[in-house]
């Protein structure tokens, strides 16, 4: 059986998972309007790796407790 928080997460996943690809395409946007021949690829692969680092700090946090009361 599923907890109250599985329920709560799962219906909000394709909302959480929009949301991370609007911030990615966003920021790819972003940087083609400031550089006229911006490298796709490579721009898209320095937003993964500063995604990826993000969310690995967060992972370390919440291993740490630091969201156990938010």
């Amino acid at each position: 059986m599923k907890t109250a928080t599985q329920k709560d997460i799962e219906s909000r996943q394709e909302v959480i998972e929009n949301e991370l690809l609007g911030l990615f395409e966003s920021n790819l946007k972003i940087t083609d309007w400031n550089v006229p021949e911006a490298d796709d690829r490579n721009a898209a692969k320095m937003l993964l790796d500063i995604i990826q680092t993000k969310l690995d700090t967060i992972k370390q946090d919440v291993e740490d407790g630091k969201y156990d009361y938010y």
